[in-house]
């Protein structure tokens, strides 16, 4: 059974710092791009940050130069460090294999940024 399991999200102030992680079963997360979702109230799900089995990192323009993505393959966890959080920020965030496969959605862990 794939399992991936988001934590680490919170309330933050706005230009504060967090840092996601994401614990997925070893059967999908050795061979596959892992990527960072988010969806805001109100929008469409949305991917902001993949990296591929090899490293490399893609990011969705608003979040470029603030947030980075990375992986620990001994502990099958990917992480999202954001830096400069902005309002605009505040979602659920959900990691997810790239593309995504509709079977492993977690339940997300929420960002809220506000003052």
């Amino acid at each position: 059974q794939v399992q991936l399991v988001e934590s680490g999200g919170g309330l933050v102030q706005p230009g504060g710092s967090l840092r996601l992680s994401c614990a997925a079963s070893g059967s999908i997360f050795s061979i596959n791009a892992m990527g960072w979702y988010r969806q805001a109230p109100g929008k469409q799900r949305e991917l902001i940050a993949v990296i591929e089995s090899d490293g490399s990192t893609n990011y969705a323009a608003s979040v470029k130069g603030r947030f980075t993505i990375s992986r620990d393959n001994a502990k099958n966890t990917v992480y999202l460090q954001m830096n400069g959080l902005k309002p605009e920020d505040t979602a659920v965030y959900f990691c997810n294999t790239v593309p995504s496969g509709k079977n492993y959605w977690g339940k997300g862990t929420l960002v809220t940024v506000s003052s």
